[in-house]
């Protein structure tokens, strides 16, 4: 009886152990988002979104600092509690972005376009107040026809 109690023991812990190493193995092909924790999905003109939320002081400051990328379908949401002009720069930033800011409705009322690390210490701001700015990953706008006026599903 000791056997097969020892033997579903280890067979266990085998398999325990094969199923760590293959998450493990995984780890470097899953989006940023997955290792930081999509908490929202939103859509743009038809498109899946997965964003992560900056609804802190401290989570807004430190937005997608020293994060490596971010998949094609993956960015973050900045969610302010009142409307404001909200400018943002490119501190500790390893890649480019495209920033989007957005009224209260989900109504785009801005877009900034590839902006590149090598921008810092330049901020970016909307001409009018914004609730949220969304961060997605350069060149988004661009190849989903994204423009001032069109409606991101919150």
């Amino acid at each position: 009886m000791k056997k097969i109690h020892f033997a579903y023991a280890t067979l266990f812990f085998v398999c325990a152990a094969l199923l760590v190493g293959w998450f493990v193995s995984l780890a470097p092909f899953l989006g940023s988002a997955a290792r930081h924790g999509a908490l929202k999905t939103l859509q743009i003109k038809g498109e899946i979104v997965h964003v992560s939320i900056a609804d802190t002081n401290e989570s807004r400051q430190q937005g997608l600092s020293g994060r490596p990328g971010l998949a094609r379908d993956e960015g973050m949401l900045f969610i302010f509690p009142n409307d404001g002009t909200y400018s943002f720069w490119m501190k500790n930033m390893r890649f480019s972005i495209d920033i989007v800011w957005l009224s209260a409705d989900g109504t785009i009322l801005y877009i900034a376009q590839n902006i590149s690390p090598d921008t810092y210490p330049q901020s970016f701001a909307p001409p009018v107040p914004a609730r949220y700015v969304l961060e997605l990953p350069a060149g988004y706008a661009a190849a989903h026809h994204v423009q001032e006026g069109d409606k991101v599903q919150l």
